[in-house]
C-alpha cells in the first residue's frame, strides 16, 4: 500500500503545472507533455479609455501541431472564452499566417513551435481595473489527437498599482491535471516585459496586400501588382479563411510573368464563384524571404495569356503549316495528293485549292464553335475534345475504311451528293475537294504542332470573335501549301505531269487510309475496351458488303441493280444501329504502359519529397504523343538515365479527358496534349519541354545542373 501511495503521489506531480515565478504581465505556465500555456498582456497596467493586449502563449513539444481558424481537412481551430468585468471589451483573436501541415495525405493548416494569439480589450473611461477569466480550448495532434484546456485569471489594476494573475488547468487526455499559481508587481503603465513576444507576433501577422486578383470559374487565381516579376516570385501558395473552398491538397501550380502571377488552385463544392475568395497568400522570393499578405480575390474571367494579338495569329498560321507535317495528317495527303493531281489534270488546280481551304476554314470556324460551346456548358473541352468520344472515333475509323475501299476501286461515285462523297478521295467535283478539307481538320485534331500550343490558349481565354480568328488564322496555314502549289506557276510546273501512273497512286493511296482506320481501331479499343474493338469491327465488315453491293450495281444489269441498292442501305442501316451501341459502352481501363499514374496530389507529394519529377501528359488518340514516348521516352537510354538521377516518371492518360488533367493543362496555357514537363528539385516551377520531343531534349533536362 505504501508503495502505491508514492507511485500516485508521483504521478501527480508529473501531471499538475509546475509553480513558476509569475508577473503581472503572464500568468504561472499550465503544463501538459504535449504544450505548455500562459496568458500574457503587453501592459502591466491598464490606462482609462486606452487599450491593453492578452494573448494565450502556446509552446507545443516537438513534433506536435495546433489548428488555425480554417483547419483545413481536419483539426479543429484554437478558441479563447473571457470573461471580463465592466468596462472591458474584448476584440477577435489577431491570427499570424499558419503553416501549412501534411498529416498524410491529409492537409491541414495551424502552428508548431511557439505562437503567439492575441486579443485586443478595449478599456472604457472611468475604469480603474480589469480582472476577468479567459479559457483556451486546443487540439494538440501527433500521431494522436489530444484536446486540451487551460483557465486562467487576469487581475491589472490602473496606473503604477499592483496586479495579479493566476492560471489553471486540465488536459483531457491525460486524466486531470490542475495547477494554479499566482504573483504580483508593479508598473507604471508601460510596456510589459513580454511586449517583444507581441511585437515578433505583430511581423506574423499577414499584411493587407498592396495588389489586386481575381479569382476566375476554373481556379486561377491571377494576382497583379508592382514588384512581381519572375526575377522576384519563385513561389506561392494561398490559404482560405474558411474551409471547404479550395481542395487544400492539391498542387497549386505557379506561373509569373512581369506585373503579376496566376496560381492554379482547385476549387472545391463549397465554393460560390460569385462571392470572390479571401485567404493568406504567402510569396517567397530567390533569397528565401517570405512575405504574407491578406488577400481578397473577386470573382472574375480566367485570365487572358500575355501574347499579343498579332502574335498569336503568327503563331496559329505557323502552327498550321506545320501541322501539315504531322503524322494524323498523312492520310488527308494521300487524298489531296490524288485530288490535287486530277485537278491539275483537268486545269482547275487553283479553283480546287480555294475550295479545299474554304472546307479546312469552315470546319476550323466550327471546331473553335463547338469548343466554346462546349465550354459555356461547362464540360472540360480542349484540342481535340471530339476524339475523347468512341462514337466519334469509330464513325472517322469507318469513314477512312470506306475512302479506302473507293481508292481500291472497290466501288465508283457519280454525281450529286454521292458526287460529293467521292471527293472525299480528291477525284470528283469543288464538293469534293471542300469536305477534303473538313475532314483533314478532323483527323488532325489528334496532333499538336509547334506554335499551336500559345495559339489555342490565348484563342480560348479570348473573347469569341477572337477565338474564331485565331482558329481561321490555323486553317490558312493548315491550307496555305495546297494554295502556295495552284497559284505559283514554278511551283506548277515542277509537279509530275498526269497520266496513266494516277490510277495506280490512287489505288496505292488506299492503303493510308487502312492503316489510319487501323490506328483508330486501337484507340476505340482504348476508351471503349474489347466490346468497341468487337463493335467497331461489326461495322468494318458491314460496310464492306456494303460497297461491294453497291459496286456491283454498277458493273451489272439491270435486273440486279435493286438488288445491289437495297443490300448496300440494310448493311449501312446495321452499322448505323452499331453505331448506337458504342455510344452505351462505358469507359475502359486504360493501362498507364509505364511510369506512375499521374495525379496532381503525387506531384505535390513527390517534389515535397524534393524528388526530381518528369510529367507526360499524353492520350491514345494523339499520334504526336504515341510517336514521342516512342522515340524519346521509352527507350533504354532514358529509363537508365531517369533511374540514375532518381526521377520519378508520372503519366497522365488524357484519352477521355480526366477533367483534372484539363485543369492541369490550363494551368499550364495548355488545351491539348502532349504536354511533357521537367521538375528539378526544390524547383518553384517546372521547364517545360518541346512538343516535338527528342531523346537528347529529355537527357539534357534531366543531367543539367538544379
Amino acid at each position: 500500500m505504501i508503495r502505491l501511495l508514492t507511485i500516485l503521489l508521483l504521478a501527480v506531480s508529473l501531471t499538475a503545472p509546475t509553480r513558476a515565478p509569475t508577473w503581472a504581465s503572464e500568468t504561472a505556465p499550465v503544463a501538459s507533455k504535449r504544450s505548455v500555456a500562459t496568458l500574457i498582456t503587453d501592459r502591466d497596467s491598464i490606462v482609462p479609455g486606452g487599450q491593453v493586449r492578452i494573448a494565450l502563449r502556446l509552446r507545443l513539444a516537438d513534433g506536435w501541431h495546433t489548428y488555425w481558424h480554417n483547419p483545413g481537412e481536419a483539426g479543429v481551430p484554437i478558441e479563447l472564452e473571457s470573461s471580463l468585468s465592466p468596462g472591458a471589451t474584448a476584440g477577435p483573436i489577431d491570427w499570424p499566417a499558419p503553416e501549412r501541415i501534411s498529416e498524410g495525405t491529409i492537409t491541414t493548416y495551424g502552428y508548431t513551435g511557439e505562437v503567439i494569439l492575441p486579443f485586443g480589450v478595449t478599456i472604457a473611461p472611468g475604469t480603474n481595473s480589469l480582472t476577468g477569466d479567459v479559457t483556451a480550448h486546443w487540439l494538440a495532434c501527433k500521431d494522436i489527437c489530444v484536446p486540451e484546456e487551460a483557465s486562467f485569471h487576469v487581475d491589472l489594476a490602473s496606473g503604477a498599482a499592483s496586479g495579479a494573475a493566476s492560471g489553471a488547468a486540465s488536459g483531457a487526455a491525460s486524466g486531470a491535471a490542475s495547477g494554479a499559481a499566482s504573483g504580483a508587481g508593479s508598473g507604471a503603465g508601460g510596456p510589459s516585459a513580454q511586449t517583444p513576444l507581441f511585437q515578433a507576433h505583430d511581423q506574423a501577422v499577414p499584411r493587407p496586400s498592396p495588389w489586386t486578383a481575381t479569382i476566375a470559374p476554373d481556379g486561377t487565381l491571377f494576382v497583379r501588382g508592382a514588384g512581381l516579376s519572375p526575377a522576384s516570385v519563385v513561389d506561392a501558395w494561398f490559404i482560405p479563411d474558411a474551409p471547404g473552398q479550395i481542395v487544400d491538397d492539391a498542387a497549386q501550380l505557379l506561373s509569373v510573368r512581369d506585373g503579376g502571377f496566376t496560381l492554379g488552385l482547385r476549387l472545391a463544392k463549397g465554393f460560390s464563384p460569385d462571392s470572390g475568395l479571401s485567404g493568406v497568400l504567402s510569396v517567397r522570393d530567390r533569397g528565401g524571404s517570405q512575405a504574407d499578405v491578406a488577400l481578397t480575390a473577386r470573382s472574375g474571367p480566367t485570365p487572358t495569356p500575355a501574347v499579343p494579338l498579332g502574335r498569336a495569329l503568327v503563331f496559329a498560321f505557323l502552327g498550321g503549316i506545320i501541322l501539315n507535317l504531322m503524322p494524323c495528317v498523312f492520310p488527308i495527303l494521300a487524298m489531296k495528293a490524288v485530288g490535287f493531281a486530277a485537278a491539275q489534270a483537268r486545269g482547275r488546280a487553283r479553283a480546287h485549292a480555294v475550295s479545299y481551304t474554304a472546307g479546312v476554314s469552315a470546319t476550323f470556324v466550327g471546331v473553335a464553335i463547338a469548343l466554346l460551346l462546349a465550354r459555356s456548358a461547362g464540360a472540360a473541352a480542349g484540342w481535340g475534345f471530339q476524339f475523347a468520344s468512341p462514337v466519334f472515333v469509330t464513325v472517322m475509323a469507318w469513314l477512312l475504311f470506306v475512302v479506302g475501299l473507293n481508292l481500291s476501286g472497290l466501288y465508283r461515285v457519280g454525281g450529286g451528293f454521292a458526287g460529293a462523297g467521292g471527293g472525299f478521295a480528291g477525284r470528283e467535283g469543288h464538293w469534293g475537294s471542300f469536305f477534303t478539307g473538313a475532314l483533314a481538320v478532323l483527323v488532325a485534331t489528334p496532333c499538336t504542332a509547334p506554335f499551336m500550343a500559345v495559339a489555342i490558349a490565348s484563342g480560348l481565354a479570348a473573347p469569341p470573335p477572337v477565338t474564331v480568328l485565331i482558329f481561321l488564322a490555323m486553317g490558312l496555314g493548315l491550307a496555305s501549301p495546297y494554295l502556295a502549289l495552284s497559284s505559283i506557276p514554278a511551283l506548277t510546273r515542277a509537279m509530275p505531269r498526269p497520266g496513266p501512273w494516277m490510277e495506280v497512286f490512287r489505288q496505292l493511296l488506299a492503303f493510308p487510309m487502312y492503316g489510319a482506320a487501323v490506328w483508330l481501331l486501337w484507340v476505340v479499343s482504348q476508351e471503349a475496351g474489347a466490346s468497341g474493338v468487337l463493335a467497331a469491327g461489326t461495322g468494318f465488315v458491314l460496310l464492306g458488303f456494303a460497297g461491294w453491293s453497291f459496286g456491283i450495281t454498277q458493273d451489272s444489269g439491270a435486273p440486279r441493280h435493286w438488288l445491289g441498292r437495297v443490300g448496300a442501305g440494310l448493311a449501312t442501316a446495321l452499322a448505323l444501329a452499331v453505331l448506337a451501341g458504342i455510344g452505351t459502352i462505358p469507359a475502359a481501363a486504360v493501362a498507364e504502359g509505364g511510369g506512375e499514374a499521374f495525379t496532381p496530389a503525387r506531384l505535390a507529394a513527390l517534389r515535397a519529397e524534393g524528388r526530381p519529377v518528369f510529367v507526360n501528359l499524353t492520350a491514345a488518340w494523339c499520334v504526336t504523343c504515341l510517336v514521342n514516348e516512342r522515340v524519346a521516352i521509352s527507350n533504354d537510354t532514358v529509363k537508365l538515365a531517369f533511374a540514375s538521377k532518381h526521377v520519378a516518371y508520372l503519366k497522365g492518360d488524357w484519352t477521355r479527358q480526366d477533367p483534372a488533367i484539363t485543369e492541369f493543362l490550363r494551368e499550364h496555357g495548355r488545351d491539348g496534349v502532349p504536354l511533357y514537363l521537367y521538375y528539378r528539385p526544390h524547383a518553384a516551377t517546372a521547364e517545360v519541354l518541346p512538343q516535338i520531343l527528342t531523346e537528347s531534349a529529355v537527357l539534357e533536362a534531366v543531367d543539367r545542373p538544379s
